[in-house]
């Protein structure tokens, strides 16, 4: 199973700005002052970066937002929907209720007419009971090792961790991760990013050390190269990178330009033995949304039809 794919699919903002919803679990949100410049700069930065991606041979399928419902998020779509090389679609449970207007039949209709798609797995029904697992935010898949690691947190529930786990045979590695503040990291994939042969990580987040033990050997045992974060590179998204393909077959790692820009010569070296680092300036998004690249783009692993 391949940790990484070509297609990817991308939903370009059209009222995107500053979430209040989601602003009490996310500490790298924080609101500007002008949200209707804030759109008109967020749609720059997503066709720039979208023209990145494919001025590098990245396949990226960009489908507008609505304006009705309001989703001030829907620029981030790995957090209520991941696509898999069997066929799965997975649907998840989001803590913000305008986040789960997100969360559209008709984007993957859309996907369906060029990707084959079997079974839809609806786990939003977890929200009844005020359980959360937002999609690849709040896991980061180890996809070829079938391992699904996890920080709990308001946003990521071990409990529908499992019903994910138990559906696609992966084995959870669970842990807690904090900020600076001793604030419950949001989502997984702002402290870490996993590749086909390594691992970016905040490892001073994982304040336990027993559960840091867990995380390193898993890692190592899997063959991933450990590139260890600081705090103030992962609070300028160098956590929040991910490993795609081009149309070539090579590896290319995206992340933004303040994560990039956070790197040291050696990390950049670094991950450069192991794919073609590439990024874009997505500031504003980063700024408002607290997310970035990773969470802006949803891997299709599907097949092609």
């Amino acid at each position: 199973m391949s940790q990484s794919t070509h297609n990817i699919l991308m939903i370009r903002p059209v009222a995107f700005g500053y979430n209040v919803q989601t602003a009490d679990s996310n500490a790298f949100q924080v609101q500007q002052d002008n949200q209707q410049l804030v759109q008109q700069k967020a749609q720059q930065e997503f066709d720039g970066f979208v023209n990145v991606l494919r001025n590098n041979g990245v396949n990226v399928t960009v489908i507008d937002d609505t304006v009705e419902p309001h989703t001030p998020d829907s620029v981030f779509p790995n957090n209520w929907v991941s696509f898999h090389e069997n066929g799965d679609v997975f649907l998840y449970p989001m803590k913000a209720q305008n986040r789960r207007l997100e969360r559209r039949e008709d984007i993957i209709r859309q996907l369906e007419e060029n990707f084959k798609a079997n079974h839809v797995i609806d786990l939003s029904r977890f929200e009844l009971h005020e359980q959360f697992l937002e999609g690849t935010g709040s896991m980061v898949l180890d996809r070829g090792n079938k391992i699904a690691y996890a920080c709990i947190s308001p946003r990521t529930n071990a409990d529908v961790l499992k019903a994910f786990c138990d559906y696609t045979g992966y084995a959870a590695i669970t842990f807690d991760a904090f900020d600076q503040q001793g604030q419950a990291i949001y989502h997984t994939n702002v402290l870490m990013a996993i590749g086909s042969g390594f691992a970016v990580i905040c490892m001073e987040s994982i304040t336990n050390a027993h559960e840091r033990e867990k995380v390193t050997t898993s890692l190592r045992l899997t063959g991933k190269e450990i590139i260890d974060i600081t705090f103030d590179q992962m609070n300028h998204f160098a956590g929040n990178m991910l490993e795609v393909k081009n149309n070539k077959g090579e590896t290319l790692i995206v992340m933004s330009q303040t994560a990039y820009n956070s790197l040291t010569a050696g990390q950049q070296n670094t991950l450069q033995k192991h794919g073609k680092l590439i990024y874009a300036d997505i500031n504003t998004i980063e700024t408002n949304g607290g997310g970035s690249a990773r969470c802006m783009m949803a891997e299709v692993h599907l097949q092609r039809l």
